[in-house]
């Protein structure tokens, strides 16, 4: 999409899509992965990735933001879910909601200082964030347990006012529940970049000057968008952290954001149901290749050097346009075989005799 078309289209801004399209896709995906994955929490493990990767996708894909903090998120949510469980007796339910307000606060006090610049300015800014959030989880560890993290949490429930009416066991029960989380947060986010909003935020990827100038105020709109991804990779962190049982500093290193940016950019940027393919790729080749050899993530390298360079919009964009060409063939019809278009101009030329 050219600079020229995101924002003649700004004159009108308005919803697009609805809630049935997002809501199908995402339903069926998580029903088929948890019918063909090769255990509940090989499957679990792929959603919670696919929605750190959407809060991703939303800074990189449709704000052109590359943000190598999203560990901040990811091991903030899932400090306050240990800490939220362990210490204030908050279930599942009510951790997530403190993790993604309290995760968006956060984010928005990082974005404030990165939006100030741009380009490799802008991805040291929210690296230095990364490793300062790293070295103060060993400071602090009467709030972060230090290298031994914060164990102990409680089985996941939903519920309220110390009443549980959905306990999430180990298993097929947590998958379902953090596959009804997914879907939730794909249908609302999905909605969030077809609004106005995601309108501008597209603009300002094209072309930020330009959408500057039509009037709209750049650093609000990123702010916003550094707050909504935020919150859905702190949901991500207070999930993984029931999942495990722990919170660990490991979930704030900054290992973590690549593996975040890696799964984003193998999925597809611009394309939010690209995060869950990424997401799919990245646990099945951590699961099984890493037990065959020990150098698996060279592969991966080259995977990523290969979508870079010949498929840009990821797994997302090759099977698109894979579906496309299909669609094209099937639109023509087979081709006629030799004998009878031999047989056709047989009869053509008797006819002219």
């Amino acid at each position: 999409m050219s600079a020229d078309a995101s924002l003649s289209g700004l004159a009108r801004l308005a919803p697009q899509g609805g809630l049935v399209r997002p809501a199908l896709l995402s339903l069926g995906s998580v029903v088929l992965l948890g019918l063909l994955a090769p255990s509940w929490s090989v499957a679990t493990l792929v959603l919670i990735y696919a929605l750190a990767a959407l809060g991703c996708n939303l800074l990189l894909g449709y704000t052109g933001l590359l943000s190598v903090g999203q560990s901040v998120y990811f091991g903030v949510g899932g400090y306050l879910a240990a800490l939220t469980a362990t210490r204030l007796g908050f279930q599942l339910s009510s951790a997530l909601i403190v993790s993604a307000v309290l995760c968006a606060l956060v984010a928005a006090f990082i974005g404030a200082f990165a939006i100030r610049r741009l380009g490799i300015y802008f991805v040291m800014i929210t690296f230095a964030f990364a490793e300062t959030a790293n070295f103060l989880a060993y400071v602090f560890k009467e709030y972060t347990g230090g290298e031994n993290g914060l164990g102990g949490l409680p089985l996941a429930s939903l519920g309220g006012f110390g009443q549980s009416f959905f306990i999430a066991r180990p298993g097929a029960t947590f998958y379902h529940l953090a596959a009804a989380l997914f879907v939730v947060v794909f249908v609302v986010l999905q909605r969030f970049v077809d609004s106005p909003v995601g309108s501008v935020l597209v603009a300002v990827r094209e072309n930020e000057a330009r959408a500057e100038a039509l009037g709209y105020s750049v650093k609000a709109y990123k702010l916003v968008a550094f707050m909504v991804s935020g919150a859905v990779t702190g949901i991500a962190g207070c999930l993984y952290a029931f999942f495990v049982g722990s919170a660990s500093v490991s979930a704030i290193h900054s290992e973590t954001a690549i593996t975040i940016v890696i799964i984003t950019v193998l999925g597809g940027i611009r394309s939010l149901y690209g995060s869950f393919l990424g997401a799919v790729v990245y646990v099945l080749l951590n699961t099984y290749l890493s037990d065959l050899w020990p150098y698996w993530e060279l592969l991966l390298g080259l995977a990523l050097i290969g979508i870079v360079l010949f498929f840009k919009g990821g797994l997302h964009g090759a099977l698109s346009a894979a579906a496309g060409l299909a669609r094209r063939r099937n639109r023509r019809g087979p081709d006629p075989s030799p004998d009878v278009t031999e047989g056709q101009k047989g009869v053509s030329a008797d006819a002219s005799h």
